[in-house]
C-alpha cells in the first residue's frame, strides 16, 4: 500500500468510526492507570533512582516503561532487582524499551555534551538483530509485560526485510519466554520508500501476534489519524505513547499543551485494545513539570 492510499483507506474509517459507540471518558482510567516512559527522565533516573521512583508515585503515576540506561542493565540493577524496586514505590513495571539493530547517529547529529564539556560516552546498546535471545532472557525474569522495540532501521526495502525478519524472530523467542512483542513509532515509518509505506509493510508483514505502541505526537507529526488506525487494525494498539507536539511540529510539549486530539483518541481506547497509556515527553526542560502538569490535565480529561 502506497502513502495515497493508505491516507485514503484511513481517512474513510475515520469517517466510519464516527458512527461507532464511543468508550466514556470516565471508564478509561479505572481500568488503565496512567504510566510513564522513563526516557522522559534520561539524565536523572541514573543519579537518584529511589529519589526519581518517588516522585513519581507521589505525582500519581503507577505505570512504568523503561527505556535505555546509563549505567546499564536496568537503571544498574538485574531485571528482577528492578522490578521489586518500582514494587516498593507502588509503581508496576510493565514494558521495556530496546534497539532493533546497532545503534548510530542520524547523518550529520553529535552527541550532547556533558557537564566537563566533552561529548558523553555512551555505554554499547544491546540489539534485537545482535543479541535478542541475551535480552529476552533478561528482561522475561522481570515479570514484565511487553518487550518494545523503539526503533530500527527503515530507510530501504532492504533495511524493512531486516528489520521484519528481526522482529519475528524476536517474537519467537518471546513467545516462549512469555513476553509480548510491540513495535513503537516515530514519524519516519509513514515516509514512502520506493512507493509503500514501511508502517504498512510492519502491520501487515510483522506476525499478526506482534502489537504496535503508537506514540500520539510523531503519528500526528505525520499526518496519519490514530483513530483510523484503530479502526483499521482493531486491538493491534495495546501501549500508547501520550505525548504532545506543537502546531509546527517542531517542539515537544506536556499533554495537553500542542495539537494532539487526546480527548477523541481517548474515546477510541477500547477499539485500539489499549491496556497501558504512558506518558513521555523527550528531553524536557523540567522533566518533573512536565510530568505534572500532564498528570493535571489527563485527570482533567478523563475524569
Amino acid at each position: 500500500m502506497n502513502r495515497r492510499t493508505f491516507v485514503k483507506r484511513t481517512g474513510t474509517a475515520a469517517v466510519a468510526a464516527t458512527f461507532l459507540p464511543h468508550l466514556s471518558f470516565s471508564s478509561v482510567t479505572a481500568t488503565r492507570p496512567l504510566g510513564l516512559q522513563l526516557y522522559t527522565l534520561m539524565g536523572i533516573i541514573d543519579s537518584d533512582l529511589d529519589g526519581t521512583l518517588k516522585k513519581l508515585s507521589d505525582l500519581g503515576y503507577t505505570e512504568l516503561e523503561s527505556a535505555f540506561s546509563m549505567k546499564g542493565g536496568f537503571y544498574g540493577l538485574k531485571a528482577k532487582e528492578f522490578a521489586a524496586k518500582a514494587k516498593s514505590f507502588g509503581l508496576n513495571w510493565r514494558a521495556h524499551h530496546v534497539i532493533g539493530a546497532p545503534f548510530k547517529l542520524p547523518p550529520g547529529a553529535k552527541l550532547p555534551t556533558g557537564k566537563d564539556g566533552k561529548p558523553i560516552t555512551i555505554p554499547a546498546m544491546k540489539n534485537l538483530k545482535e543479541n535478542r535471545e541475551e535480552i529476552v532472557e533478561s528482561v522475561a525474569e522481570s515479570g514484565i509485560k511487553y518487550l518494545v522495540c523503539a526503533s530500527t532501521p527503515l530507510a530501504t526495502h532492504e533495511e524493512i526485510d531486516s528489520s521484519i525478519e528481526v522482529l519475528n524472530k524476536t517474537h519467537e523467542l518471546c513467545q516462549k519466554a512469555g513476553l509480548g512483542l510491540l513495535y513503537h513509532n516515530h514519524d519516519f515509518e509513514f515516509k514512502v520508500i520506493e512507493g509503500k509505506v514501511p508502517y504498512t509493510r510492519l502491520l501487515t508483514q510483522l506476525h499478526p501476534e506482534i502489537k504496535f505502541e503508537l506514540d500520539l505526537a510523531w503519528v500526528t507529526k505525520a499526518g496519519v489519524d490514530p483513530v483510523s488506525l484503530f479502526k483499521l487494525y482493531p486491538g493491534r494498539f495495546p501501549t500508547w505513547h501520550v505525548k504532545d507536539i506543537d502546531a509546527e511540529f517542531k517542539k515537544l510539549l506536556p499533554v495537553g499543551q500542542g495539537v494532539v486530539n487526546f480527548k477523541r483518541i481517548f474515546e477510541y481506547a477500547d477499539v485500539a485494545g489499549l491496556e497501558f497509556p504512558f506518558v513521555e515527553h523527550d528531553q524536557p526542560a523540567d522533566a518533573f513539570a512536565s510530568l505534572s502538569s500532564s498528570m493535571a490535565y489527563l485527570k482533567e480529561l478523563l475524569k
